[in-house]
């Protein structure tokens, strides 16, 4: 899909649809931030799950982490942030790629065939 533009100047060149541009730039954001938001949706199923999709069982997975976390020395926290920051790259991906088909912005104006 080519950039929409407008008409072309005195120099020949053509100023970039700005109106489009932003469209693109919220889509994109919203993307993004749905994106993030089913990535967190995926960390509390997996809580859920290892906590027999159970309320009770949920806090209790959480406090028994909170508690290894706060008792880690400097090292094992390092880890543990960057095993996060990876798993969280491998889902929000992995999510990004099933929905690779809502990347793209639909053109909400679309041209007509002989103009």
């Amino acid at each position: 899909m080519a950039m929409r533009t407008s008409k072309p100047n005195r120099d020949g060149w053509s100023k970039p649809d700005m109106g489009y541009l932003l469209y693109a730039a919220l889509h994109s954001a919203g993307v993004l931030a749905t994106t993030l938001l089913m990535t967190w949706g995926v960390f509390v199923l997996f809580f859920a799950a290892i906590g027999g999709f159970s309320l009770a069982g949920v806090m209790h997975q959480l406090a028994n982490m909170s508690n290894r976390y706060l008792a880690a020395d400097a090292d094992r926290i390092t880890q543990f942030r960057a095993l996060v920051f990876g798993l969280h790259l491998i889902v929000g991906g992995t999510i990004l790629f099933l929905r690779r088909d809502n990347l793209r912005p639909r053109d909400p104006l679309p041209r007509e065939h002989n103009a």
